[in-house]
């Protein structure tokens, strides 16, 4: 299982680099979109290659992102059920929903989406708006985000089996799952319930 865990762990590595990457895309979105509304009202200049790269990045995020999601467990769930269940039945879950909807669901995805971003790379498929953008960039953002999701679901799928092993954490756990941020702000109240403990 060590082998798997090791490739797991890099492919969580390359997932997360990713997934904040695909999060200053929400910042270059945001001042995109603001600057072209700007330019719009007050000098009655718009142009359709910015307004699709708008959406070229908006896609990116959630394409890009969604493996992220799904690494930090982000992605929804029926809580109130799963909350009934054991850490082993919610794991079996998971290696069943992998292996019989994510994975085939991906592969599929990215089978039916790889001959409309060649297509459009052969042919030079240009938007048909005037000054819109070239298609093949927002076309391939399918497969590739398709195949990153795949990948995460691989490494997701490696960690609720070594669970189930004996060999490693539960990647569903709550504890196992907090952001750095999080983390860091329990430890700031613990100091600060210290304090007003001691001074008392």
């Amino acid at each position: 299982m060590t082998p798997f865990l090791a490739l797991s762990r890099l492919i969580d590595q390359i997932t997360t680099w990713i997934g904040k990457l695909s999060m200053w895309l929400i910042l270059a979105t945001t001042l995109i979109s603001a600057g072209n509304a700007i330019v719009r009202k007050m000098f009655n200049v718009s142009s359709n290659g910015l307004l699709e790269i708008q959406w070229y990045l908006f896609a990116a995020v959630f394409l890009m992102g969604a493996g992220y999601g799904f690494l930090k467990n982000s992605h929804v769930r029926i809580d109130f059920v799963a909350s009934k269940l054991t850490a082993r039945t919610r794991n079996w879950i998971d290696v069943v929903g992998i292996l019989i909807v994510l994975l085939p669901f991906c592969l599929l995805s990215i089978a039916l989406s790889w001959p409309l971003f060649t297509n459009a790379l052969a042919t030079g498929e240009m938007s048909p708006n005037p000054g819109g953008l070239i298609r093949w960039p927002a076309y391939g953002l399918i497969p590739l985000g398709f195949s990153l999701l795949a990948l995460q679901g691989l490494s997701e799928l490696i960690k609720r089996i070594a669970f189930l092993k004996g060999q490693g954490p539960d990647a569903l756990s709550h504890e196992v799952n907090k952001s750095d941020e999080e983390k860091h702000l329990e430890e700031l109240e613990a100091i600060v319930a210290r304090k007003l403990a001691e001074g008392k």
